[in-house]
């Protein structure tokens, strides 16, 4: 069993900048295995924000590209989410989110973000 624990959401004006943080604990048996962040806006479903592979490879929503930048450290289990030039459409509960290569998937409770003038 894995448990994922996130930090750093909070509430921002438009423009500012979060650092949200996961880190993961628990039976690893293995050091390659996917880390990211979704994200559920009000009315909307959860939707991937980023996600970030043990060799560093990255995917990240359009949306936030050029905004949010992922990394990871693997010997911490810990991966980050910095968020720059927050925008309303941001808020959102960011779901820290772990799959191993054999499928198995774990999520974190979330965390509020709320980008309002």
């Amino acid at each position: 069993q894995v448990q994922l624990h996130e930090s750093g959401g909070g509430f921002v004006q438009p423009g500012g900048s979060l650092r949200l943080s996961c880190v993961a604990s628990g039976e690893f048996n293995t050091e390659y295995y996917i880390m990211g962040w979704y994200r559920q806006s009000p009315g909307k479903q959860r939707e991937l924000v980023a996600d970030i592979r043990t060799g560093g490879s990255v995917i990240i929503d359009d949306a936030v590209k050029g905004r949010f930048t992922i990394s990871r450290d693997n010997a911490k289990n810990t991966v980050y989410l910095q968020m720059d030039g927050l925008k309303p459409d941001d808020t959102g509960v960011y779901y820290c989110w772990l799959r191993f290569y054999d499928a198995r998937e774990f999520w974190g409770q979330g965390t509020q973000v709320t980008v309002r003038g």
